[in-house]
């Protein structure tokens, strides 16, 4: 069945690069804005050996990673916090509802002129865009816990750090990691979209902007990198969700449901 779905994926896949080689091809859609599909696939392979464009993917993942990592650190116990404690929830809910819908490349001036590096500003708009998706399926995950395990937890004589510990974590888990594979894609978006804006000598996002400015001819190019960020979002996101299948594999089968 899996192999099936990315046998359609690949087909699709193909299918776009064709259409776009041929529309491109019979004049359709001009060559000199948007390259051909060959050019772009042929420059996305020379990529692949470019040192300095590794280096730059280097960058952006190294942010990402570092966002990411301190998000989990502070969503996910916020998470459970705010899960487990009525009172809390109801006092921070409105003040969560306001600033999840804040869109992060609207903060980049202000992270710009309030941290120091464009480095900071990156990892720091990372945690705030990332932390979102963590805190919600933490937040949720934790309320879903059944109250008769908690109970029983407490009737043995069991605290609440081992009540977390034993009961609420591993139950929240499977949202957890799901939160975890949303933040991810979330953090690549962002990386670029600051380095875009901010500038500085590392991250794909400054790769494009000096693409960018190098004239016409590099569009290819620019558009190879695209594929790059592209497909490293979609590795990321199919490991998430081949460990979030191999762990939680009697959670999907009890919900009856797939990770997407």
């Amino acid at each position: 069945m899996r192999a099936r779905t990315i046998l359609r994926g690949a087909i699709g896949v193909a299918g776009f690069v064709l259409v776009m080689e041929a529309l491109g091809r019979t004049g359709v859609i001009d060559p000199y804005t948007v390259p051909l599909a060959s050019d772009v696939l042929a420059k996305t392979v020379v990529l692949a050996g470019d040192a300095a464009f590794l280096a730059k993917v280097g960058d952006t993942l190294s942010a990402a990673v570092i966002g990411l990592l301190l998000a989990i650190a502070i969503a996910v116990p916020a998470g459970v916090v705010l899960g487990t404690l009525p009172r809390v929830e109801t006092a921070v809910r409105p003040l969560v509802e306001f600033l999840r819908p804040i869109p992060s490349v609207a903060l980049i001036p202000l992270a710009l002129f309030v941290f120091t590096g464009g480095a900071q500003a990156e990892i720091a708009l990372i945690v705030f865009t990332s932390s979102w998706p963590l805190l919600i399926n933490t937040w949720y995950g934790v309320r879903d816990v059944d109250p008769l395990a908690k109970e029983t937890m407490r009737s043995f004589g069991f605290g609440p750090a081992a009540i977390v510990a034993r009961v609420l974590l591993p139950s929240a888990a499977p949202f957890i990691l799901t939160g975890v594979r949303i933040a991810a894609s979330v953090t690549l978006i962002v990386a670029v979209s600051v380095e875009l804006v901010a500038g500085g000598d590392s991250g794909i996002g400054t790769f494009l902007t000096d693409q960018g400015t190098a004239g016409v001819n590099r569009r290819d190019v620019m558009l190879a990198a695209v594929a790059w960020t592209g497909m490293i979002g979609l590795l990321v996101n199919v490991a998430l969700v081949a460990a979030e299948r191999r762990l939680f594999r009697r959670h999907h089968a009890r919900t009856g449901q797939e990770a997407a």
